[in-house]
């Protein structure tokens, strides 16, 4: 760990409490201000969205989003605001789902990283329905590419001309030549859907492995140049596709496209969080 990670992890460990019982949490007030948000009606966003994270892995977001009533002054007087005391594992999906822009976001991912995550995740990976299995898997997805577009960028993937051919060497390797145009007419999408959006859980899990790989490629090998870079993403995908291809299984673009996208299945997971919530409140 540099020197530079060392002291910015301490920022995290300032913050953290220490109960009696030797149980730890963070607040979430305190949380918010170490990951550079001034508005908490912005930070709640990525609360939500944690909660949600929380319940698609079977954990109940009442013993990892603890809520409680913090005083804080407000000029002369004081007033009740709502926070959190949240375990580690909250706090790790706070910064999975926080604004992937800010470097301290990616730090605090490094810093709340935990080894049951996954294996949780995979201990409840059969018990989910479809949707959810979507939701979880389109999480990791999206911090994946995070990383990709940093490991491309560093090879020299410049431009958003540069990075969309990139992007498409791909998909072009992984789905036997189709470029991102291609498929998104294969599925019939609008102009503005994600085809990440609107893919079945073994779909997806063939895209992980794509961009992951090919990230870890990136880095390992220190590609440098558009070409090199394109190319290894395209023999990275062509490599997935092999693999697909020698246990027998489905190739990807002939997998069936589902129904509701990714954005409209959270949509609604969160308005049932909501709902659950106001009930609880009411009660």
């Amino acid at each position: 760990m540099s020197n530079l990670n060392a002291k910015e992890y301490k920022r995290f460990e300032d913050i953290k409490t220490v109960r009696s019982d030797g149980s730890e949490f963070w607040s979430a007030r305190e949380l918010a201000d170490v990951l550079d948000y001034t508005e908490w009606r912005n930070f709640s966003k990525v609360i939500d969205r944690a909660m949600l994270a929380c319940k698609n892995s079977g954990h109940e977001i009442e013993n990892d989003f603890v809520e409680v009533n913090k005083i804080v002054k407000a000029g002369a007087t004081t007033k009740r605001v709502l926070d959190y005391e949240l375990t580690r594992y909250a706090c790790y999906l706070i910064m999975q789902n926080g604004d992937p822009r800010k470097e301290v976001i990616a730090l605090g991912q490094t810093y709340f990283a935990i080894q049951t995550y996954r294996q949780e995740v995979a201990d409840r990976f059969n018990q989910l329905d479809e949707d959810n299995r979507r939701l979880v898997i389109r999480g990791d997805v999206k911090q994946w590419n995070q990383l990709l577009a940093e490991a491309a960028r560093d090879a020299g993937v410049i431009t958003n001309q540069e990075f969309a051919e990139f992007q498409n060497a791909g998909y072009m390797g992984l789905y036997g030549g189709m470029t991102v145009e291609d498929i998104h007419t294969k599925k019939q999408l609008q102009v503005r859907d994600k085809i990440l959006d609107f893919m079945r859980s073994e779909e997806l899990i063939a895209n992980l492995f794509r961009i992951s790989q090919t990230e870890s490629k990136l880095k390992r090998e220190n590609i440098q140049g558009v070409t090199a870079a394109r190319e290894a993403h395209y023999k990275v995908g062509r490599e997935v596709r092999s693999a697909i291809e020698r246990v027998g299984g489905v190739m990807p673009e002939d997998l069936p496209t589902p129904d509701k996208s990714i954005s409209e299945i959270e949509r609604e997971q969160l308005d049932k969080l909501k709902t659950r919530n106001q009930l609880m409140l009411d009660e």
